[in-house]
């Protein structure tokens, strides 16, 4: 009787261990289940939150035609609205002369389809360019419009307006707006624990509220504010150079928030939104999700890869305090934003070296000279010939219009074009849905230059000597890298 009631007891005891062991394990589940849904519920508040932040604008209003809506690339008008609002003080005047807010700074952001470029277009506030006269009006055009200076478009139609003005002069379509104003960008500096700026003197402007020693120094919000908007202190008081002081400040900003790894920091990332989307307004598609979205499409681009650039212009003849984009050269650079291309004079500093895990030989490249050079794309499917590409020339009649080594290429032959892409210095990769799978053009364009060997090449003829160059590309057009030093 004792070996059976020791026997019982020793049953008793393993399944109260096996209950207890059952029950703590229901509580870490539910503990565990607990913390998963208080995460989920504090990600959704914050992002409820944040996206309540943004005021919302239809930016299509007034507008009956669009631009074509290029699928994989991204165009964004990032506009600095003048208004005074929210700031909680008087400093910088209490309105404006028209008697409402106008954009002194306008920026088109263009992200490439493959998200291996950022090109930030600074329009100066003082362009004279053809604008609708009414923006309201779906029958009122560009084409049929007047003579108005860019900064006014914002005053006379908001964020809408200054849409339909940029597309109907440059056939880009925006996908989105960006609307930030002084007590924004104060906030969005102060959020990044400030950034620094390198002055070449001493500089004391009262309209700009600024008063800073010569040197590499930090900002916060304030003195930033002020740094960006004075003009009449430094340098020689033209629109363009501030325009230039702001692209230096934004690059200073680009490798703060890289410096301090901004997305990986989610107290310094939720500080930085929170600041940003209090005093922005934006399109009705451009929500917190599709922002960082964005943000994680372009998280490995190089501060390299991220160019400022200024639209060229010149004097307006009717008023030297104005200007007028110069023709010829502002066309260039807005083919290159539409087509997605390298701008005109870029630096080729932003080029990788990626693996190249596609032979020559598994390659059909045909070449499409898109120049007026005679032999251009003969010469070139000869070059890569030697070195095992099977490579022809495209039956396809130039446009005079292409600029660089543009390698495109059909769905799923990324691999195959990066191949070809290493034979050019500076080529740029485009996704054409219209080329069958396996094929890969090679569009040769104005400053394109002649092939060079791939690492992965096969054979060791030796490539034959280039008799013929394409004409070059027009270099009116200059970029600053975000990587620049801010002193130099």
């Amino acid at each position: 009787m004792r070996d059976d009631g020791h026997h019982l007891s020793r049953t008793a005891q393993r399944e109260m261990r096996l209950r207890r062991r059952g029950t703590v394990r229901r509580r870490l589940l539910l503990g565990a289940g607990l913390v998963v849904a208080l995460v989920a519920t504090i990600a959704l508040a914050t992002g409820v939150h944040l996206s309540g932040n943004i005021t919302r604008v239809d930016i299509k209003s007034g507008s009956a035609e669009r631009p074509q809506d290029i699928e994989d690339d991204l165009n964004i008008l990032v506009i600095g609205s003048d208004t005074r609002d929210g700031l909680g003080t008087s400093e910088y005047g209490v309105g404006t002369a028209e008697g409402g807010p106008r954009s002194d700074t306008n920026l088109l952001v263009h992200i490439s389809a493959d998200r291996e470029s950022v090109q930030v277009i600074s329009i100066p506030r003082d362009s004279m360019t053809k604008a609708p006269a009414d923006c309201d009006d779906p029958e009122s055009t560009v084409a049929d419009g007047e003579v108005r200076r860019w900064n006014d478009n914002f005053n006379e139609g908001g964020p809408a307006c200054v849409v339909k003005t940029l597309e109907g002069l440059t056939g880009i379509f925006v996908d989105h707006v960006a609307v930030v104003d002084f007590n924004g960008f104060q906030s969005m500096v102060d959020g990044l624990g400030g950034v620094n700026v390198c002055l070449p003197e001493p500089v004391e402007d009262p309209d700009a509220q600024i008063n800073l020693p010569a040197g590499k120094q930090r900002l916060d919000g304030k003195d930033a504010l002020g740094y960006v908007r004075m003009r009449k202190s430094l340098g020689d008081g033209s629109d363009i150079q501030r325009i230039e002081r702001q692209q230096t400040f934004m690059s200073s900003m680009a490798q703060e928030a890289t410096r301090t790894s901004l997305l990986l920091r989610p107290d310094k990332l939720y500080s930085f939104l929170d600041a940003a989307t209090k005093s922005m307004t934006a399109d009705d598609d451009l929500g917190l999700k599709r922002m960082l979205s964005i943000a994680r499409s372009v998280k490995e681009l190089g501060m390299d890869e991220l160019v400022f650039v200024t639209v060229p212009t010149e004097p307006y003849p009717a008023n030297s305090n104005r200007v007028q984009w110069r023709t010829e050269a502002s066309d260039e650079l807005w083919a290159a934003v539409r087509d997605d291309t390298d701008l005109p004079g870029e630096e080729e500093s932003r080029q990788k070296d990626p693996a190249l895990t596609v032979p020559p030989s598994d390659i059909a490249v045909s070449v499409h000279n898109d120049t007026a050079t005679a032999g251009l794309a003969g010469q070139e499917a000869a070059a890569l010939q030697v070195q095992g590409f099977g490579a022809s020339v495209a039956a396809v009649p130039a446009t005079g219009q292409g600029r660089g080594v543009v390698v495109r290429h059909a769905k799923g032959d990324a691999a195959s074009a990066r191949t070809v892409a290493a034979a050019y210095s500076g080529a740029k990769l485009k996704l054409d849905e219209s080329l069958l799978t396996g094929t890969v053009r090679v569009v040769l364009g104005l400053g394109a230059p002649t092939s060079q060997e791939v690492p992965n090449r096969e054979g060791d003829a030796p490539l034959p000597s280039a008799s013929r160059t394409a004409p070059p590309a027009p270099t009116e057009v200059r970029t600053r890298a975000a990587d620049e030093d801010i002193c130099g």
